[in-house]
């Protein structure tokens, strides 16, 4: 294809069926003319899918009570480059540092997130596709001239595009759910997206077709010649016993079996989980089904029609669960969702993945039509059908990380939120799985009661234990700095946060104390500390990982971690909010959220105090940083920063330190010197600069000693 070179021009075709690309093999500028054009298909059609709304009202309607509006998923993949490109320090520039902020952080239900509208200022459409535009050229742009080697892994420049384009390949799926959650009215018909399958019958009847087991090894090696999410790799040995799993997805037809059959008034099919989910939704048939009198139709994406009794229906996990304990009465064995391992022992009869298969051997990729198929269409080796594509199957296993799983700096939350026990993985993909999605080793999990194209696929087999939740936090950034913000201190050095915090206190008497900000709050214990003296606290990072302890903390009251000892050694340890002074008094005082305090969304403003507590010389534009911050505080309000000044390029460009370097004058040029010359005249300095030690644990005999200079600024 000809490459597009601008937004102009860049929707002159849309490129429906696209595979993911072989980052291993290839000459430099062969990958990056492939790159090109997998981006510019990519984002061509991700904004198709947009020209399904029916008008401007459809992208602020709330498709679903748990997701943003689409508006927001609109504008989201695009921020999402320009924002990991520059986390990454691949480029050094904002497209629209408002867009920037208000669309980055999605939605999957975590304490942390935000789905109040009232915090948000919507763009319209027309602005958000000049946006998109401007970053459509500024990637074509990085595609075209950044410097890169074969073969592309993780460290290279590249990896962050492909991440990009993946990234949108997920929110193209997911966000077609929402299309198909709106109102009728609000949506309308389209070329590509309406092109449904018009195959619609009697629904065959299913049966169990026998299962070896064996040994099998799960995961992704770190050389696959495909990109991949982190959860993707490590490896994980499984010996799979025997079993027997359906023929067929399980369609609309055996579906209504259960639902005639009481199954949604019957609690004792339910899980508890899944009872309180039934009565509080009042839910009395699948999500997509239409009562229509004696019987019912089928929302499809942009349509209703009548009921195609042969194609999969579409289940949460929690209604896949209920009718298992159902069928398992009916047929008198056990039956259950099939576990990771056990689909990936049916998945063996497949033997071409996505990149390889001259047309793709189920519904799947987008190769057939917009829609599902009946689950008779698509067969596979030894008499089963469906065993990728058509819809989703949820299975029994919770997500969780192989052995060796890291995750990758640029995009630390991806997974590691997900691995709470109450997200279970769905495997195979859909009509809609496209690029990464649609791959063998993907792993994908979705919260219970969530609604994907998913389905189930049933299985007899023995019981299963109940899954074994990791319940001690062992990711070694948390753990080491849960160490830190709320043990004893170490040597002669107390608890950095508390010793702060008490010097800060110095300085309130007469201050305003109705809100404060921790921007770089990390695992929170400071943010619990200003608490005891402000109305409320927002406690702001850019890593999930951090702030999900002390959002745990809120809820439960208790926190386990694991510390490094020696070698394989650890110490078992736990923080009790009870245990530290006046903390279940000002717990709900804080509000965890994240943000990047280089580019903070417009609703963190109004503070009588902001604290920075070891954080300017980790940003990747401390400049930036406090600039921007300057004007989120009232009047009379105090700014305190504290930080070693550790200025490395591992975080901060040299061209970015606030000091630490001479100046054009040949004279030493300090930190404070240079936050001085950004603050004044805004700020005047409240205090004599002071020394504030602390200690970090690394092993029980290592640690690594430093000393911050706190600073007080107040707002003039």
């Amino acid at each position: 294809m000809t490459s597009h070179t601008a937004a102009s021009d860049a929707h002159d075709e849309i490129y429906f069926v696209t595979k993911t690309l072989d980052l291993k093999v290839g000459a430099v500028e062969t990958k990056r003319q492939e790159i090109l054009d997998y981006f510019h298909k990519t984002f061509s059609l991700y904004e198709s899918l947009f020209e399904c709304l029916n008008g401007e009202a459809a992208f602020y309607a709330r498709a679903n009570t748990l997701r943003h509006p689409l508006i927001f998923y609109y504008g989201h993949t695009a921020v999402f480059f320009m924002n990991k490109l520059n986390v990454a320090g691949l480029i050094n520039t904002r497209v629209c540092p408002i867009i920037e902020s208000s669309l980055a952080v999605g939605v999957d239900e975590m304490s942390w997130d935000d789905l109040n509208d009232k915090n948000y200022d919507w763009p319209t459409p027309e602005t958000v596709k000049s946006y998109r535009d401007k970053v459509r050229n500024l990637i074509d742009n990085f595609i075209r001239h950044c410097n890169f080697s074969m073969p592309i892994d993780k460290n290279n420049p590249l990896w962050i595009i492909m991440m990009g384009i993946e990234h949108e390949r997920i929110h193209l799926e997911t966000s077609t759910v929402l299309v198909r959650e709106l109102p009728l009215s609000l949506v309308k018909p389209h070329a590509l997206w309406g092109a449904i399958c018009d195959e619609r019958g009697l629904a065959p009847v299913n049966e169990l077709i026998s299962v070896d087991g064996g040994p099998l090894e799960l995961g992704k090696p770190n050389d696959s010649s495909f990109y991949g999410w982190d959860n993707e790799y490590g490896t994980s040995n499984v010996d799979v016993n025997s079993f027997k799993a359906s023929k067929y997805l399980v369609s609309n037809h055996e579906f209504r079996a259960f639902v005639e059959g009481g199954g949604y008034t019957s609690e004792k099919y339910w899980s508890p989980e899944g009872w309180a989910w039934v009565s509080y939704q009042k839910a009395e048939y699948p999500k997509f089904w239409i009562k229509s009198g004696a019987t019912y139709q089928y929302r499809a994406m942009l349509e209703v029609i009548d009921m195609p009794w042969n194609w999969p229906v579409d289940i949460n996990c929690l209604e896949a669960k209920a009718f298992c304990n159902w069928k398992s009465e009916q047929m008198g064995v056990h039956i259950r969702m099939p576990t990771e391992a056990e689909w990936h022992k049916l998945r063996a009869r497949v033997e071409t993945d996505q990149p390889d298969w001259d047309n793709a051997p189920g519904n799947i990729n987008l190769e057939y039509e917009a829609s599902s198929c009946p689950v008779n269409r698509h067969i596979f080796k030894d008499g089963f059908f469906d065993v990728i594509g058509n819809v989703w199957q949820w299975t029994e296993t919770p997500i969780d990380g192989y052995d060796g799983f890291e995750v990758h700096e640029a995009y630390d939350d991806f997974s590691t939120p997900t691995f709470d026990g109450k997200h279970n993985l769905i495997k195979g993909g859909s009509w809609a799985s496209t690029g990464n999605i649609a791959l063998e080793k993907s792993r994908y999990a979705f919260r219970r009661h969530f609604y994907q194209h998913s389905g189930l696929r049933y299985v007899e087999g023995a019981p299963l234990p109940a899954p074994k939740l990791n319940l001690y936090e062992m990711d070694s950034l948390v753990t080491k700095d849960l160490e830190f913000q709320y043990g004893q201190g170490h040597f002669s050095a107390t608890n950095f946060a508390v010793t702060c915090v008490n010097a800060v206190a110095e300085y309130l008497e007469g201050q305003q104390m109705h809100r404060a900000l921790d921007i770089g709050c990390g695992t929170g214990r400071s943010s619990f500390e200003l608490a005891k003296y402000y109305d409320h606290v927002d406690a702001v990072d850019i890593s999930v990982r951090l702030i999900d302890p002390p959002v745990n903390l809120q809820k439960t009251g208790v926190q386990r971690f694991v510390v490094p000892d020696e070698g394989e050694l650890v110490s078992y340890k736990e923080v009790k909010l009870a245990d530290f002074d006046m903390y279940e008094a000002v717990k709900d005082k804080v509000t965890f959220l994240q943000g990047d305090a280089c580019n903070l969304a417009d609703k963190f403003k109004d503070y009588n105090l902001v604290f920075a507590g070891n954080l300017i010389d980790n940003l990747y534009d401390p400049e930036a940083f406090l600039r921007t911050i300057m004007g989120r505080i009232s009047s009379g309000g105090l700014l305190v920063i504290i930080s070693p000044y550790n200025w490395t390029e591992v975080h901060t460009a040299r061209d970015k330190w606030l000091g630490g370097f001479k100046a054009s004058t040949g004279e030493n040029y300090k930190t404070l010197e240079g936050i001085t010359d950004i603050l004044t005249p805004a700020f005047e300095r409240v205090d004599t600069p002071r020394d504030i030690p602390f200690v970090m644990r690394e092993t029980a005999r290592s640690f690594t000693h430093g000393i911050s200079e706190m600073s007080l600024w107040k707002k003039i």
